[in-house]
């Protein structure tokens, strides 16, 4: 009869491997799935709470040269791709980097438009403020799926020889 340190530590050990050998397609798909809906709502206007900010963006970038409602278009597209992309793991590689561009594009109002921010600039962020930082995860989450297009993969274990 096992201890129940044994039990703990197995059942412990199960579900470490359980997540190393799923978690980088959870992350993908619900990284995929949160892209996509977004891109969708974007299609119609007024549904994306974003869409404000995003538009005055995108008039600031290109100047003007670009309508509004295209765009939004543009970005609904963009945002859609990326979202297929993760989804089906497909031209991971061209996905991600739409995806590092569209972050890059997202972080631009923090110095377009850091009195609609932040109510308190550097540390008090608006709701829209809070919407653009939680796009730090994204980035990160995005990191650690590009880790694994070349083969790369979570192991459950600490190899032997190597020390944290």
């Amino acid at each position: 009869m096992q201890s129940l340190s044994q039990w703990i530590s197995r059942v412990d050990e199960d579900i470490t491997a359980w997540m190393a050998d799923n978690g980088i397609l959870l992350l993908r798909l619900s990284l995929g799935l949160v892209f996509f809906w977004f891109g969708v709502l974007k299609f119609f206007p007024d549904l994306s709470p974003a869409e404000d900010l995003a538009q005055r963006t995108f008039q600031a970038i290109t100047f003007g040269f670009v309508p509004s409602g295209v765009a939004m278009y543009i970005l609904a597209m963009w945002e859609c791709l990326i979202g297929l992309g993760l989804i089906f793991g497909a031209y991971l590689r061209a996905t991600l980097l739409l995806l590092w561009m569209q972050m890059l594009g997202t972080l631009l109002p923090i110095f377009l438009f850091p009195d609609e921010v932040f109510s308190r600039l550097p540390y008090a962020p608006t709701l829209e403020g809070q919407y653009i930082i939680k796009n730090l995860v994204i980035i990160s989450a995005s990191i650690v799926i590009g880790a694994t297009v070349r083969g790369g993969h979570i192991v459950p274990e600490q190899e032997e020889g190597i020390e944290n």
